[in-house]
């Protein structure tokens, strides 16, 4: 039989181990945090893997450590969607490290589009220096609610983490944006290229059930990505 007191010690550690959890759950939703001022990555380190990269000896951090040049420059839109993005993360700058944010340009051509993507480990908030963009977010399933808006030069609009989204220029002029990213390295998954460019394709019978369309219709969409020739 149990003691009153070890029972009320039971139920106490219960609910720290339950408390541990939830705050677990909460701490593994975003990079993670710095235990010290800065880990400039090691992005050489042959054989060694972490969450990250490897902390550059700190006496032999530099400036340049922290430093990129070139976001003034359009991106080229000679694309089939006619956008472009720059990309300004822990692959260029190795002092974003455990830092939990990274930065975007994107450029658009009139008409131009970055299409439906997601970012699997960050929120975007994305800032309008030219043009008008028709951009949107779609929430998860059941709902997949559309939740649209027509953004003007110096409008903001927050795109959540994971959710698929979009950016659609809709004036005749050129468009650009600068969005930040709460990861090092948020990356991203253009739904068009994952789903109908992967490698190696994902079965047509898969795919023509999936979209509820013939087989030929999902032939001619992964042959556009260049998987089926």
């Amino acid at each position: 039989m149990h003691t009153s007191r070890q029972i009320f010690k039971m139920s106490t550690c219960f609910l720290l181990l339950v408390f541990i959890a939830f705050s677990l759950s909460f701490t593994s939703a975003s990079d993670p945090s710095p235990l010290q001022d800065f880990c400039v990555a090691v992005r050489n380190s042959p054989g060694i893997f972490v969450n990250g990269f490897v902390c550059k000896d700190p006496m032999q951090v530099q400036a340049d450590d922290f430093f990129f040049t070139g976001l003034d420059k359009p991106g080229n839109t000679s694309n089939k969607v006619g956008s472009n993005v720059t990309q300004v993360n822990v692959a260029q700058i190795a002092g974003l490290n455990t830092l939990g944010v990274s930065l975007v340009r994107i450029d658009y051509a009139p008409y131009g589009l970055n299409a439906p993507h997601t970012h699997p480990r960050a929120t975007e908030i994305l800032t309008v220096l030219e043009g008008t963009l028709y951009v949107g977010f779609v929430t998860s399933n059941p709902d997949n609610r559309l939740i649209t808006k027509v953004l003007q030069k110096g409008d903001v609009f927050v795109f959540p983490i994971g959710l698929v989204h979009f950016q659609f220029n809709i004036g005749l002029t050129n468009a650009i944006a600068i969005a930040g990213l709460s990861s090092q390295n948020p990356g991203t998954i253009t739904i068009a290229n994952a789903v109908f460019g992967s490698n190696p394709p994902i079965s047509d019978d898969v795919l023509a059930k999936a979209f509820q369309v013939d087989k030929n219709i999902v032939d001619y969409l992964q042959s556009q990505f260049g998987m089926k020739n």
